[in-house]
């Protein structure tokens, strides 16, 4: 069964936050500013956001990413949006013997069918080994799930359907490995506003295949209390990961006031589609891609001796 935007429900201003990746200031400035957003209001006087409304702003989040202005988007037809976005390059994406399982794996969560969904991603993991299917299977599927969900052929839930059910998989697989007490501790988290955690348990999985001791705090942890932590777990790494979704102009300050608060000896790492637009800064070594992850742990060990 599938929805149209106006048989899917209203959403209020903290999940339009969630959904789109824009705060909640910029969704109060913009529609003082441009007169949109529209939302409604519930019994409560709380805004609600109609369903096409949300694409849209969606759209323009992506869209800004891409470095267009939000003055000139807001004047845009919906067939202009469509027109100025290029979908992000997709990444090595598996030989052709692998688009099958590929496909195989977008039509399960199309279908609903969870049980079939886990099975198919445990089967997967275990014929390519671990390292493998997150480098390659995950990174391309990740691709084509956010694809089939900007352009609307996949509905939100569908893509929550995926991602939990992916990260359920990593957190199987990162509890069975071996006990580890190797270098480098490393601490990885993301920050307040930064909800998906996706890509954190996917670095946590590689750097934990290759020796690393992981700590993981989770999602949305306040930079004092990171800065805590690292001290509290001895932590040689914090690594933080921030998604395309994340404001970008956010990004660098954050992570500067984070360096000032950590021991000099304590690296900072920053991974994600975020990071991809970080500019060099000392002492915070950007990830843009996965096995950057894994070059910096070697880099790390070469640099300690170890």
């Amino acid at each position: 069964m599938s929805f149209t935007p106006q048989s899917r429900p209203a959403l209020g201003i903290s999940a339009t936050e969630r959904e789109t990746g824009l705060g909640k200031d910029t969704l109060r400035v913009w529609e003082r500013r441009y007169g949109f957003p529209q939302p409604e209001r519930d019994s409560n006087g709380e805004r609600l956001y109609p369903a096409e409304q949300v694409d849209r702003l969606r759209l323009i989040k992506r869209l800004m990413d891409q470095g267009h202005r939000p003055g000139r988007l807001m004047a845009s037809s919906e067939a202009d949006l469509a027109a100025l976005y290029t979908p992000a390059a997709a990444p090595a994406k598996p030989d052709a013997t692998d688009n099958a399982p590929l496909r195989q794996l977008l039509a399960l969560v199309k279908t609903h069918d969870v049980p079939q969904l886990r099975s198919a991603l445990h089967q997967a993991m275990l014929r390519q080994g671990l390292q493998d299917f997150v480098l390659h299977s995950l990174t391309a599927l990740n691709h084509a799930v956010g694809e089939a969900w900007m352009s609307g052929e996949f509905e939100i839930f569908e893509e929550h359907l995926y991602t939990e059910q992916v990260q359920a998989l990593l957190r199987q697989a990162i509890a069975s490995l071996p006990a580890r007490s190797g270098s480098p501790r490393i601490l990885l988290t993301t920050l307040p506003e930064e909800q998906h955690g996706l890509g954190l348990l996917m670095a946590e999985a590689l750097l934990a295949l290759d020796g690393a001791t992981c700590v993981s705090l989770g999602t949305q942890t306040p930079l004092f209390d990171i800065a805590m932590a690292a001290r509290s777990q001895q932590a040689d790494v914090v690594a933080l990961s921030f998604s395309i979704a994340y404001p970008s102009r956010q990004i660098a300050p954050q992570l500067t006031q984070l360096r000032t608060m950590l021991p000099e000896t304590t690296e900072l790492w920053a991974g994600g589609g975020g990071a991809g637009r970080l500019a060099a800064q000392p002492g915070i070594r950007p990830l843009p891609a996965l096995p950057d992850a894994l070059a910096a742990l070697a880099a790390w060990r070469k640099t300690n001796g170890i």
